[in-house]
């Protein structure tokens, strides 16, 4: 120390007490964030790591004071060890958790030794029934409070897009200044942010630390607005341009439904006036070309038929084998932009899934949507071979490089099914992706209980892919049907 003395100074944090203070902020945010590894191994860590951070303390302390910042310096980085053994988490995510964990020790260890050292008396040992009681109190509530306030902050998980570098160096900047600022005092006595009697030093120190986790706490909350704004921002995006490419592929469908049916009606004059053999092979050619680009979907809903219309087409271009077994009466009473962008989200997703596969002939894409009791069931299945990408937060990453809005078509899906009232699942058997989205059905649809159940298929190439299986042997309603020649 340099400068003037400090009066009535107070005794040091005891190293035991700043080891535990440590540990049981890593405590803290292993159970605040999602963590990528079993609990087992969580457990394995912190119960190893408690021991270590005492120990490490008890070494620091047995240094000289040329090597306090070299004990500082191990201990954070102990912090972070065991954040990232504990939680998988990556480099920066686990520097942006080590640099909070590590102020929380510092603001529970000194206001926990300022109240100590207030209450206690002088010839009380600190290891009293008394101060272990309030060591106890003082320490738990704090962790729990911490872990209260911030389960909601890391509930989404530290994805390396929600985790900018700048944030975290930002955050290392914050957690270092409020260090500085808040053990000034034991270091030079000769500034203005310094104070000189002891309780006073502690209450500077406890306060520098509490400002500084409240800094943290604010650039936490505002990553994770900042995040769900651009979520919102990409969602919507996606919406929009599900809804444009629906209006595009109903001009364009509407524009071959009435060419089409110009030419049938010239295919049949020129037939009923030329009728040789090789010219009516021709025209029957001409004709089954025609009916391929004039078929349309027909399942009770406009809007459905013109997504999957425009999606048999790309299907046709892509080699995948489409199967549709669809109610579209069950949707009434969904929006046209939201059924665009349900369907053409699903349907997109698994197409992309598809082009992957190598051998066409496992191109194979399901669609199944049926009402059963009060609930209507919508299922796309797709074979896949590319591996699938979890993030943190437990929603299905994107495989495309680029970024852009593809990483955010399933939780446009989500989005909507929430705001039905419904849900969204997702699984994977032997090599078949599976997209299940639950929605009540509306009155209506209900009551209709003598709806005309037909049953339909589109192929779009190739050979016919099995049909989607109902559970319990219930056929599914579904309207209208397609075939394609081959």
């Amino acid at each position: 120390m340099s400068g003037a003395q400090i009066f009535n100074a107070l005794p040091d944090i005891p190293r035991l007490y700043t080891g535990i203070s440590e540990w049981l902020s890593c405590l803290v945010y292993l159970l605040a964030v999602r963590r990528r590894v079993c609990p087992a191994r969580t457990a394995l860590v912190l119960s190893l790591g408690l021991p270590v951070m005492i120990g490490v303390q008890y070494w620091a302390g047995l240094q000289p004071i040329s090597f306090w910042i070299l004990g500082i310096c191990l201990a954070a980085a102990l912090m972070c060890a065991i954040i990232r053994l504990g939680s998988g988490a990556d480099a920066p995510a686990v520097v942006y958790l080590g640099v909070r964990a590590f102020v929380l020790a510092e603001l529970v260890a000194s206001l926990h030794w300022q109240l100590d050292s207030f209450l206690r008396p002088g010839d009380v040992s600190i290891y009293s029934p008394a101060s272990v009681l309030l060591l106890i109190s003082i320490y738990g509530g704090c962790a729990a409070l911490t872990w209260w306030i911030e389960r909601r902050n890391f509930a989404g998980g530290l994805d390396r897009e929600m985790l900018p570098t700048h944030s975290v160096m930002i955050a290392l900047v914050i957690g270092v200044v409020t260090f500085a600022m808040s053990n000034l005092s034991f270091v030079s006595t000769n500034t203005p942010f310094s104070g000189r009697v002891g309780l006073e030093v502690f209450y500077i120190r406890t306060l520098v630390d509490l400002c500084g986790f409240a800094i943290l706490y604010a650039q936490q909350e505002q990553l994770r607005q900042s995040h769900a704004s651009a979520e919102l921002d990409s969602i919507n995006a996606r919406l929009e341009s599900q809804h444009r490419e629906y209006v595009r592929s109903k001009r364009n469908l509407d524009a071959m439904a009435r060419i089409s049916h110009d030419l049938k009606h010239r295919i049949a004059a020129l037939r009923a006036e030329v009728d040789p053999e090789r010219k009516s092979r021709n025209f029957e050619e001409l004709e089954a070309s025609v009916q391929r680009y004039g078929s349309q979907q027909h399942t009770g809903n406009p809007v459905l038929d013109v997504v999957l219309s425009s999606k048999e087409q790309v299907c046709a271009q892509e080699g995948i084998s489409l199967s549709v077994v669809a109610d579209g009466g069950l949707l009434d009473g969904m929006s046209s932009m939201d059924v665009s962008t349900l369907f053409g989200n699903a349907l997109d997703n698994a197409i992309e899934a598809l082009r992957q596969v190598g051998d066409r002939e496992r191109r194979l894409l399901r669609l199944a949507l049926y009402g059963k009791g009060r609930m209507l069931l919508i299922r796309v299945e797709n074979y896949f071979t590319t591996p699938l990408r979890w993030k943190a937060d437990g929603e299905l990453g994107t495989t495309k490089g680029g970024g852009g809005l593809h990483g955010y078509g399933v939780k446009s899906i989500r989005h909507i099914a929430h705001k039905y009232g419904g849900e969204v699942s997702i699984g994977t058997d032997d090599h078949w992706f599976r997209l299940c989205i639950l929605l009540p059905r509306n009155a209506d649809s209900q009551d209709q209980d003598t709806r005309k159940r037909g049953r339909g298929s589109v192929e779009a190439h190739g050979g016919f892919g099995d049909p989607v299986a109902q559970p319990d042997g219930q056929a599914s309603g579904f309207a209208g049907h397609v075939d394609q020649p081959a």
